[in-house]
């Protein structure tokens, strides 16, 4: 093992995925600490002043485990890269673009990647009507965890598009809904190369794959490796890797997809997004694949701290 470290772990934060943050926070200090290093934890504020003299007490390295908005989308990110700390995930540019789902889904495009048809929408712009044929998904443009997602369906009574619709921001993207199965791929990049780590199959029991679903023990059936096509499954592990290169990210990410195989297998595979602060709670996905290629959640963590030391 490495010499013990002197980290400081940023959680919680003013987002709407403020309460995942926490407990991801909690659980990667417990393993760093694990580790042998001495763990520092902060929760993240507003107050940039109070975080920078914070950081005038150097550490070897910052470990972020914020999600969603100012932890995620670039903002601590840039403070830290003004401070000259050395810090975990993706850099600045490449959590800015993920966090942004309609310029991530240009790029992925561009890529050769199959993502749903999409578009941005007004409040003014809904008043006609639905903006798509229905059925389809309602998302704000730049949150993470499914906060604020919404599917319209055939038959549904009432305005599809609610105060809580805009509770985000001032426009939300729209996407065709794609029938099928939720899939997710875990990918750790380091100086040695990218590599997927395995593909999940998310079967919630009532619903779909929403945040209660996703954070709430018993709600949703993990199923790893994921049991479908071999063609899709290695297509989904390629496509992983192509779209954390494609917005140049660093350490630990994860890809969503929708899996369409209602007229049969092999189906067709839609990227949906990439998580550039992937959860690390005890029902996260990326700690459940590491933990089932033989990596336990303490060496997944070493690896993150590592991956940073390196650069």
């Amino acid at each position: 093992m490495s010499a013990p470290l002197d980290i400081l772990l940023l959680k919680g934060g003013p987002s709407a995925e403020r309460e995942v943050s926490l407990v991801s926070g909690a659980a990667c200090a417990l393993a760093l600490r694990e580790k042998g290093h001495r763990v520092t934890e902060y929760d993240m504020t507003r107050d940039v002043a109070a975080f920078c003299k914070r950081l005038e007490t150097r550490f070897d390295v910052v470990f972020n485990a914020l999600h969603g908005h100012y932890g995620e989308d670039g903002c601590v990110q840039g403070v830290l890269e003004l401070m000259g700390q050395r810090y975990t995930h993706s850099g600045l540019l490449a959590s800015a673009m993920a966090m942004d789902k309609p310029l991530a889904k240009r790029l992925f495009a561009a890529a050769g990647l199959t993502t749903p048809s999409g578009r941005v929408v007004t409040k003014d712009e809904v008043l006609a009507g639905d903006p798509l044929p229905r059925p389809y998904v309602i998302k704000p443009p730049a949150e993470g965890s499914s906060v604020g997602v919404r599917i319209v369906r055939v038959g549904d009574n009432g305005q599809p598009f609610t105060e809580e619709t805009w509770r985000y921001g001032p426009t939300v993207l729209v996407e065709p809904y794609i029938a099928g199965r939720e899939l997710t791929v875990g990918v750790l990049g380091d100086a040695s190369g990218t590599r997927a780590i395995s593909v999940t199959e998310l079967r919630p029991k009532v619903g779909f794959y929403d945040y209660a679903a996703k954070y709430t023990e018993g709600k949703t059936e993990h199923l790893v490796p994921a049991p479908i096509h071999k063609r899709i499954f290695e297509q989904a592990l390629a496509a992983s890797v192509t779209a954390h290169e494609t917005l140049g990210c660093r350490g630990v990410t994860r890809c969503d997809f929708r899996y369409d195989d209602t007229g049969g297998e092999p189906g067709r595979l839609y990227l949906l997004e990439i998580n550039t602060q992937p959860g690390m709670t005890p029902l996260s996905l990326v700690p459940e694949q590491a933990a089932f290629t033989g990596m336990p959640f303490p060496d997944l963590c070493q690896w993150i701290v590592e991956e940073a030391m390196a650069r």
